[in-house]
């Protein structure tokens, strides 16, 4: 998900090509990077605790600016800035942009450029800067420290962000920006609890890395492992594990199924972090505009990758029982068309009624029922659907 760690001005030139086995040119920053502050926080940062011990303000400290720095990421470069999710007021918007360019994973300009090609060319080797399909090492770390054409700088495609002040401040100035925010907090903080090496190998060292690698394990492992509920044509999947460090960024799938939604976890009790600060602010008019899937959208999807589901278990059945469960399943399609037909016809009613007589409130209570009974059909067509996929008898070939 995340664009390539380099300092601001390095230039990624190159044709797409599918070749991905030429030797590549190095970039040393992200790499000399990734590999001191890792060595660091396997180092240093245990060495010391068990040396001079760290305080519960030390503690603290990396907490809330680990927070900060990937809520930063999370509301700001994503929701905000690549999707346009919703609007928010320019103060935070600074904010975001002070935070995110502390993490150090490149300006937003160029990180939203990137995320952007990444949802328009997802699991593309050629196009899709981190595609999961070469591998975990490329799609978390190996993309952002050798140069390939699929990581080719562009900006066509943030036309809009150009015209964002904060953004290209922030694009413009990002090295002595990125700097003061990594060193500055860390001295501050350090000369306030008294300890200025603590401060840093913790709030700076050991923070850096749990944000670089909670993210980057989204465009690993987040392709890898996990489920696939709303949009099964694609490797982005749902994992409550990375979910826990990226601050409800973890719901890959359903975000690549609605990614103009502000929301990655739809439910109320989704743990999602960046979605209750953006609700949140929204109550202070701070953030306004937030975009959201309707709950038809996310029905269909979700009864959608059901029915591929089956279709795909049909192509392993034995030629003679093919055509029943063909026929079975051509009909619970025709069902699922049939009842989101109808749903959209309803949603279209309700906004033309006006609520405010009676004869429009008893029109609203009508459409709302027969909305309800088109959600039980669905879950009565689900459970259906998983009947069917336990029932399927396996050809010869798949069961041996």
């Amino acid at each position: 998900m995340l664009n390539v760690l380099l300092i601001s001005g390095v230039e990624r030139m190159g044709t797409v090509s599918a070749s991905n086995t030429a030797k590549r040119k190095r970039y040393w920053a992200p790499t000399l990077l990734f590999a001191s502050t890792g060595f660091l926080a396997l180092t240093a940062v245990p060495l010391y605790g068990l040396e001079y011990g760290y305080s519960w303000q030390q503690w603290l400290a990396f907490i809330l600016i680990t927070g900060l720095c990937g809520i930063s990421i999370s509301a700001g470069n994503h929701r905000l800035w690549t999707h346009r999710t919703y609007k928010a007021h320019w103060m935070l918007r600074l904010w975001f942009a002070l935070f995110s360019a502390a993490t150090l994973q490149n300006t937003t300009l160029n990180w939203c450029s990137a995320h952007r090609l990444h949802h328009r060319y997802t699991d593309n080797n050629d196009l899709d800067p981190h595609s999961s399909k070469r591998g975990l090492w490329f799609s978390h770390l190996d993309w952002m420290m050798r140069e390939y054409p699929s990581g080719r700088k562009t900006y066509d495609n943030v036309k809009d962000l150009q015209q964002d002040k904060i953004v290209m401040w922030q694009h413009r100035h990002y090295l002595p920006i990125a700097i003061g925010m990594n060193f500055a907090i860390c001295l501050i903080l350090g000369l306030i609890t008294g300890d200025i090496i603590a401060m840093f190998l913790l709030a700076g060292v050991l923070r850096m890395v749990v944000n670089h690698h909670a993210a980057f394990a989204l465009n690993s492992f987040g392709h890898r492992w996990g489920k696939r509920k709303f949009k099964g044509d694609i490797s982005a999947r749902d994992n409550p594990i990375i979910n826990i460090f990226a601050f409800g960024e973890g719901y890959h799938n359903y975000h690549h199924a609605f990614p103009a939604d502000y929301r990655n976890g739809v439910g109320w009790f989704a743990y999602d972090p960046t979605k209750w600060l953006i609700k949140s602010l929204s109550w202070l008019g701070i953030t306004w505009q937030l975009r959201a899937a309707t709950k038809l959208q996310i029905y269909r999807a979700t009864q959608e990758v059901e029915i591929e589901r089956a279709e795909q278990q049909l192509e392993k059945l034995a030629t003679q029982d093919q055509q029943y469960w063909r026929e079975l399943l051509q009909r619970e399609r025709q069902d699922f068309c049939e009842i989101f037909d109808r749903w959209q016809a309803l949603m279209t009613q309700r906004r033309a009624i006006d609520p405010d007589n009676a004869s429009g409130r008893w029109k609203l209570a009508t459409i709302q029922t027969q909305i309800r009974e088109l959600k039980f059909r669905l879950k009565m067509q689900s459970e259906r659907l998983r009947l069917m996929m336990r029932q399927l008898p396996l050809s010869p070939a798949t069961t041996g």
